[in-house]
């Protein structure tokens, strides 16, 4: 209880500095920022427009998001647009796990599929989201199974699992081969099968590995919403609200941040939620004895 104590106080105080840093530099920082040779900008500018307050900030996400009568709040706006984006990072998430596990068994369980697997694994990463989420949606359109069409927000789950595999499954891979050579050669001595080594001996030892690997996946998944979401034009999620509120930040520069903040606020529920299984693994955890 402490330490978790200790934890949020900690995370409070860093929100906290950075709010304080943040006012600090647009009370005295440069309006014109500072520039490197001629057109270089390595500091921000401190005008109005560029940086709002904190607490204009703030108080504008308790404002109507629009000038329509009847408007829901800035803030009820992004939580509407947050959950939505945290439901389609979820099952991109889902998938995402589900194929990096595949892909760490069948690499652990074969040592050809790991030489031949693992480059590719590691090459799908480099491949920008911008590029391929278009192609994904146009592909997409494509299929038609029966009664079942595919929807924009299936594009976007694909992108989020794109990028939600990578780390389960070098996470996977590095925990499943971590079991010392002596205890595998024990439980080859008893004459025990590899799945059931598997299960005995390899999973357990991954736990530490895998809770690090799934936190990174989750916020991983959000990343690619966001930005899938940008890419192929979905509505109703945070990363169209961003570009939404941004056009207006010429007359309204602090409700541009609204969006970012839930987009914030989404990742950090995505790894808070999966940070909960370390308290379901916790017997699984390596502990030191005396």
């Amino acid at each position: 209880m402490r330490r978790s104590l200790r934890a949020v106080l900690l995370g409070v105080l860093g929100v906290a500095l950075v709010a304080a840093l943040w006012d600090l530099y647009k009370a005295f920082g440069p309006e014109d920022g500072v520039l490197v040779g001629e057109r270089t900008l390595v500091l921000p500018r401190a005008t109005d427009l560029a940086m709002p307050h904190t607490w204009e900030m703030v108080q504008r996400l308790f404002e109507p998001a629009t000038g329509l009568p009847g408007a829901p709040t800035a803030l009820g706006a992004v939580v509407d647009a947050a959950g939505f984006t945290l439901g389609i990072a979820a099952r991109g998430w889902l998938v995402g796990v589900t194929v990096g596990l595949l892909l760490a068994l069948l690499m652990t369980r074969f040592k050809t599929a790991e030489s031949g697997l693992l480059p590719w694994v590691v090459l799908s990463q480099t491949v920008p989201l911008i590029a391929i989420a278009p192609l994904v949606r146009r592909w997409g359109a494509q299929v038609e199974i029966g009664s079942f069409s595919w929807e924009n927000e299936h594009s976007v789950a694909l992108i989020a699992a794109y990028l939600a595999f990578f780390p389960v499954s070098i996470g996977a891979l590095r925990g499943l081969k971590s079991p010392a050579r002596t205890h595998l050669e024990l439980m080859h001595a008893y004459g025990v099968g590899w799945w059931r080594t598997l299960l005995t001996l390899r999973l357990p030892a991954s736990v530490p590995f895998l809770l690090p690997a799934l936190r990174l996946a989750a916020a991983s998944a959000v990343i690619g919403s966001v930005v899938a979401e940008v890419s192929i034009g979905l509505r109703g999620g945070i990363g169209r609200m961003v570009v939404e509120y941004a056009q207006s930040a010429g007359g309204d520069p602090a409700k541009a941040w609204a969006p970012i903040f839930g987009a914030v606020a989404v990742g950090l529920v995505a790894a808070g939620a999966v940070g909960l299984l370390t308290l379901a693994l916790k017997p699984f955890r390596l502990t030191e004895t005396s």
